[in-house]
């Protein structure tokens, strides 16, 4: 599973290289519009993309051994097919999340946090599908049916998440918003919320909202929220 952080203009990329300590492959795409963040150590699973049009975004690539075959389990399961090539499927989930399916080719190396000055650790590890009332359950079930997660409570009500296979760098979280557009966004794990903090703001960010001892959210250069948190970045 592989996070893209879409954007309308590539002023957010240096803030993420920052914020995750990698470092930028050679740019993919007819315009330079793809390009990997590649951990110190691992196999990457973080992609930048520059997209055109607001606002800066997420969205979700699952790899996986035979695309046309998984893209026809999501569509049985309520997606529908955006855009179809060779190697590549984009599609809608029933809430109308974008999408990718995508070849594997082995990636299953998990990196290790990174250890920041501030004597913290931290790394990206989780991606919250931000959901509204009406379209929660049907949303939760197809991503249940897709990946063959299990869902998991948590101590909030408003959350669930899946438990996660093995080798996976990505947890899914799922997030009842009352009302409003589906969405997702990226979330850091981090075992000193407000040192981390700090160092974000240092790099550009915003901070939006607190919730002490828990989560803070903030918002990037080009305007993406994404979380704090005080999950350990130890898997």
């Amino acid at each position: 599973m592989t996070v893209f952080l879409d954007s309308p203009v590539r002023v957010a990329e240096g803030f993420w290289l920052g914020v995750t300590g990698a470092s930028l492959s050679r740019r993919r795409g007819a315009g330079g519009e793809f390009a990997t963040l590649v951990p110190r150590d691992g196999d990457a699973y973080v992609r930048v993309q520059v997209v055109g049009d607001p606002p800066a975004r997420s969205h979700l690539d699952l790899h996986v051994d035979d695309v046309r075959a998984v893209a026809g389990v999501a569509v049985s399961l309520g997606a529908r097919v955006v855009r179809a090539e060779e190697g590549l499927i984009v599609l809608r989930s029933p809430a109308g999340l974008l999408f990718c399916l995508v070849g594997w080719r082995g990636e299953a190396r998990l990196p290790a946090p990174v250890r920041w000055p501030g004597g913290q650790l931290s790394l990206v590890d989780q991606v919250s599908v931000d959901l509204p009332d009406a379209a929660y359950e049907v949303e939760v079930g197809f991503w249940e049916g897709l990946t063959g997660w299990s869902r998991r409570p948590t101590g909030l009500p408003e959350f669930e998440h899946f438990q996660r296979g093995p080798g996976m760098p990505l947890r899914l979280l799922f997030q009842r918003l009352g009302s409003g557009a589906a969405r997702m966004h990226v979330d850091l794990a981090c075992d000193d919320v407000d040192a981390e903090v700090v160092r974000h703001r240092a790099l550009g960010a915003v901070v939006v909202r607190r919730v002490v001892g828990e989560w803070t959210t903030l918002r990037d250069p080009a305007g993406r929220e994404y979380c704090v948190t005080a999950r350990s970045p130890l898997r």
